[in-house]
C-alpha cells in the first residue's frame, strides 16, 4: 500500500485523519501563502494547497512513485474579503468583533496527489455568530490565543459552544478538512482501502 502524507502541521487535521483511523505520516514544508488579490477566495485556497503540497513533493525529491500526498488550506471570507490568521491580539480581537452577529463562509481547498493525479477540490460551510459581548471576544482571545487560525477562532474550541448560533454545510470543513469528501477521494479516485 503507499504511504499517505498529510502535508500539514495542523493539529486538527491530524486529529481529523486519526479519527477516520487512517494510517498517515506527516510532512510539513514552510510555503508561501502570498496570493494575488484578483483571484477569487475558492481559487486562493486551491492556490496555496497545491503550493503547500508542491513543497512536499519538491523535499521528497519529486519521488511520490510509493505515496500519496494530502494537502489542504482553509480561509474565512466575510463580504467577499478573506479574512487571514490574526497578526496579533489587537488584530484577533477586531476579527472577531468583525464577524459577531454576521454570516461568514469557511472555505477549505484540498489537494490530493500521488505519481499519475493531481486532484483538486473546495468545500464550502456557511457560519453564522451570535452578537458577541467584547468581554466574550477579550476572554476567548486571551484564554484560547486563535494566532494560528484564519479568522481568529476555532469552532470546536469555547467560542464555537457559546458563539455560534449555526452552521450550514461540512462541520469538520470549518476546523480545517472536510474528512469525508477526503476520504472519498482516496477510495474512488487514488483506490486506497479504507474501513
Amino acid at each position: 500500500m503507499k504511504r499517505i502524507i498529510l502535508a500539514s502541521g495542523s493539529p486538527r487535521r491530524k486529529m481529523l485523519l486519526d479519527w477516520a483511523e487512517l494510517k498517515f505520516e506527516i510532512i510539513v514544508s514552510d510555503t508561501d501563502e502570498s496570493f494575488d488579490s484578483d483571484l477569487d477566495p475558492v481559487e486562493v485556497a486551491i492556490s496555496i494547497a497545491q503550493k503547500k503540497n508542491q513543497a512536499v513533493v519538491a523535499q521528497l525529491n519529486n519521488n511520490i512513485a510509493d505515496a500519496i500526498v494530502i494537502s489542504a488550506d482553509t480561509i474565512v471570507v466575510l463580504n467577499n474579503e478573506i479574512i487571514g490568521k490574526p497578526l496579533d491580539r489587537n488584530d484577533a480581537l477586531g476579527i472577531i468583533k468583525k464577524l459577531s452577529g454576521k454570516s461568514h463562509q469557511v472555505i477549505t481547498a484540498v489537494n490530493i496527489r500521488d505519481k499519475e493525479q493531481d486532484i483538486s477540490f473546495h468545500d464550502t460551510t456557511e457560519v453564522v455568530f451570535h452578537e458577541l459581548a467584547d468581554d466574550q471576544i477579550m476572554h476567548y482571545v486571551d484564554n484560547y490565543k486563535p494566532y494560528d487560525k484564519a479568522g481568529a477562532y476555532a469552532i470546536q474550541e469555547w467560542i464555537g459552544v457559546v458563539g455560534i448560533h449555526s452552521i450550514r454545510g461540512d462541520f469538520y470543513n470549518v476546523m480545517g478538512l472536510p474528512v469525508s469528501r477526503v476520504l472519498k477521494s482516496l477510495k474512488e479516485d487514488f483506490h486506497v482501502h479504507l474501513k
